[in-house]
């Protein structure tokens, strides 16, 4: 076999260079293997991870120990990162770290990894390492455990999860039998998985071009109950792939039904701040009735509404969740008839109630309250000229 582009270039060939007997792993194999794009390329040798950085650095990398208790040093060149590991054995396990040993046998560091599609290594003579034969498994499109697929997830038990995301990516429409009995056996087991694991592996499988079919095995497998009990039924997410969508924070808002406790869900998983917003906002006005009028005014209203309860949402994302929790009713109608962009904004703030020279107090917040809801009646075109007439009006009426 020849070498690939990939590995021609600069940053790897002095890898091989520096380092005799080093080889690509893993993910930049299996992608390349499978006429997909390389985007992280990782390498292994048979070397200490302190021998390893030395001989990377001087061969010109800069060198970062970003993971030397478990053999890893990323090797930069021009900007483009290199991970190289020390080729490892595990000494101890305890269902989600493992102690490790640093090896020169290939075939055992290839034995400890979790799926035959990950195992496969390629040294810079282009020749293709496969001992348990990920290559046959690629074209296959078969997601199966490297050895006993029991022994893989007590050791690590976050592979369950990794399963469904490969399973989404790669795997066919037959799951392997195998590995959905083992998992199932270890769903208890998942909970000893940090909550930071758990939701990046959901992300990266919420990602995947269709993740729906792999849903659907989580949920048949008890898995999706034991780290989302809050997901809907998977067929909320059929809207989101016909509509194109590929944001993973808005597919999770479509997958969750109107009512969920964004705020507990953020809490146990340790969503970021910024995703836990975007949650609540895409679920601000999920469970209101579609308004069935298609004029103007009423589109105005319905945009203008979905903006005064958040800002981290366009009316349209927000009509997607909806749609996705009530198909039944014409959310499709609203969402082709309602212009791109946010709503209006109410244009007075409490700075315009002072100027007014209304007293500090939550008087203020009463007033524009009632302000903003004769604004949206009036289908939200009033300018702020109009607007700031009405709040006078409310403000002397209420003291005459």
């Amino acid at each position: 076999m020849s070498l690939p582009a990939y590995l021609r270039a600069e940053g790897p060939q002095r890898v091989f260079a520096a380092l005799p007997g080093a080889r690509a792993v893993g993910g930049c194999v299996r992608d390349a293997l499978a006429g997909l794009s390389v985007h992280d390329l990782d390498m292994a040798a048979p070397f200490p991870p302190e021998v390893i950085a030395e001989r990377l650095a001087a061969a010109g990398f800069r060198v970062f120990e970003t993971g030397l208790k478990h053999g890893t040093v990323t090797a930069v060149l021009g900007g483009a990162p290199i991970e190289v590991t020390s080729l490892r054995r595990d000494v101890t396990t305890d269902g989600r770290h493992a102690e490790v040993e640093w090896t020169t046998d290939w075939d055992e560091d290839a034995a400890r990894r979790d799926f035959t599609i990950n195992a496969m290594s390629m040294g810079g003579d282009g020749v293709l390492h496969d001992p348990f034969g990920g290559q046959a498994d690629l074209v296959a499109r078969r997601v199966r455990f490297v050895g006993d697929a029991d022994q893989r997830l007590r050791e690590d038990y976050l592979r369950a999860l990794r399963f469904f995301r490969f399973q989404a990516r790669y795997g066919g429409p037959v799951p392997d039998a195998e590995a959905v009995r083992a998992i199932r056996a270890a769903v208890p087991g998942l909970a000893r998985l940090s909550a930071e694991r758990v939701w990046s592996e959901i992300k990266r499988l919420m990602a995947a071009p269709d993740p729906r079919e792999a849903l659907r095995l989580m949920a048949e497998t008890g898995v999706l109950p034991a780290v989302l009990p809050e997901a809907g039924e998977v067929a909320r997410l059929n809207l989101a792939l016909s509509r194109g969508v590929t944001e993973v924070v808005l597919r999770m808002a479509m997958l969750l039904p109107v009512g969920t406790d964004i705020t507990a869900l953020a809490s146990r998983l340790r969503l970021s701040g910024e995703e836990a917003a975007r949650l609540r906002a895409l679920h601000a006005i999920a469970d209101a009735p579609a308004p069935h009028e298609r004029d103007p005014d009423t589109l105005r209203r319905f945009a203008a509404r979905a903006r005064i309860r958040s800002e981290a949402a366009q009316p349209a994302e927000i009509l997607l969740v909806a749609a996705a929790a009530h198909p039944h009713e014409d959310y499709a109608g609203l969402l082709a008839a309602m212009p791109p962009g946010l709503g209006p904004a109410f244009p007075l703030q409490g700075r315009d109630a002072l100027a007014l020279g209304l007293p500090h107090g939550p008087r203020i917040g009463q007033l524009l309250a009632a302000a903003r809801e004769w604004w949206l009646a009036g289908g939200a075109k009033a300018d702020h000229a109009a607007c700031l007439e009405q709040l006078r009006q409310l403000a002397e009426a209420e003291t005459s």
